[in-house]
């Protein structure tokens, strides 16, 4: 049974039943229809072969479609901008979205089991319009990673069977699914986030499993540190603390936690710190395990905290839970 979707033409020449399809009698030409074949090869026995001389027109006509302008020297490809999901308005300054851009790479910023992070300048030659950007890659060739993505995933549905079951028997194709998904769903995290005023990098745009986003480090490329590569005195410590609960009730509030919280995935860019890698994002309302991703993602956080001296009247887990629990509506 042909799948009429993929297949169509192969339906069209074989007969189901069995055998070829006769084809329909050739009808005789007239006059008129004969004098059109000197635009094509008198020796082919074949009705419609084109001349040398016009498979040459159309092959110049195609290459010339598909050289387009010249990239700036340096530069590796045109900006993608108008390719994929734009980013929520109102769009930064900074942000150059003129579709005259092209993009730089600069660098690999961070290699990881999921995705790897690179550093991007988009420029508008001959002008100084220009800005970096994290260009987060999901890889697709190993599932070792997204080792939870079986829980993470569930709910989110395709309307094709046949991708359900690719991503279900872990398939080549199941492979892309899944890290298409995940770019999906931390763009539209981010999107959300930013959106109501929780810290994270403003995403700028995604296209298949490329997620482009603010960079959050300093003008020469040097990336923000990780809550995790820092050793606060005990007033910054305190100041990043009161900061860090502020961002996680923003999130309770929306009915969500981070999900997989850690001092790893937090940076701190010019005093602020900064929430990244939300692909997982959980509700906490509807997901049956909500409140314990809540309780682990404090967990995880407060204990690099009190290792590092947060005060007992700070350090209490549980009174931490609490507070963001009942701003969920969830006390």
């Amino acid at each position: 049974m042909h799948d009429t979707d993929d297949h169509f033409d192969d339906y069209l020449d074989d007969n189901p039943f069995g055998g070829r399809r006769s084809r329909p009698r050739k009808p005789k030409q007239s006059e008129a229809a004969r004098s059109f074949e000197g635009d094509f090869d008198q020796e082919s026995t074949r009705a419609g072969r084109l001349t040398e001389a016009e498979r040459a027109r159309l092959a110049a006509v195609r290459e010339s479609a598909l050289a387009g302008p010249v990239l700036p020297p340096g530069a590796d490809r045109w900006t993608t901008w108008d390719d994929g999901e734009q980013g929520p308005h109102p769009r930064p300054d900074w942000l150059v979205t003129e579709l005259a851009a092209a993009d730089t790479e600069l660098g690999v910023l961070k290699s990881g089991k999921e995705a790897d992070v690179h550093l991007i300048r988009r420029a508008v030659p001959d002008t100084d319009r220009g800005c970096v950007m994290a260009a987060k890659r999901y890889r697709s060739n190993e599932h070792r990673m997204f080792h939870r993505d079986s829980g993470y995933l569930e709910g989110r549905r395709m309307r094709r069977s046949r991708e359900m079951r690719a991503i279900a028997n872990r398939t080549s194709f199941g492979r892309n699914l899944i890290a298409e998904q995940w770019a999906v769903a931390e763009f539209a995290a981010l999107s959300r986030l930013w959106s109501i005023g929780v810290p994270v990098p403003y995403p700028v745009q995604r296209s298949g499993t490329e997620l482009l986003m603010e960079f959050l480090g300093s003008s020469d490329g040097e990336a923000a540190p990780r809550l995790a590569e820092l050793r606060p005195d005990a007033d910054e410590l305190v100041e990043l603390w009161h900061q860090l609960v502020a961002a996680l009730e923003l999130l309770a509030g929306e009915g969500m936690t981070h999900g997989d919280l850690s001092a790893y995935n937090v940076l701190v860019h010019k005093g602020q710190v900064m929430l990244i890698d939300l692909p997982q994002i959980v509700d906490v309302v509807a997901n049956p395990r909500g409140r314990e991703f809540l309780a682990r993602d404090v967990s995880n956080v407060m204990n690099w905290f009190r290792a590092r001296g947060l005060p007992d009247r700070l350090a209490d887990p549980d009174t931490v839970t609490g507070e963001l629990l009942a701003a969920a509506g969830l006390d």
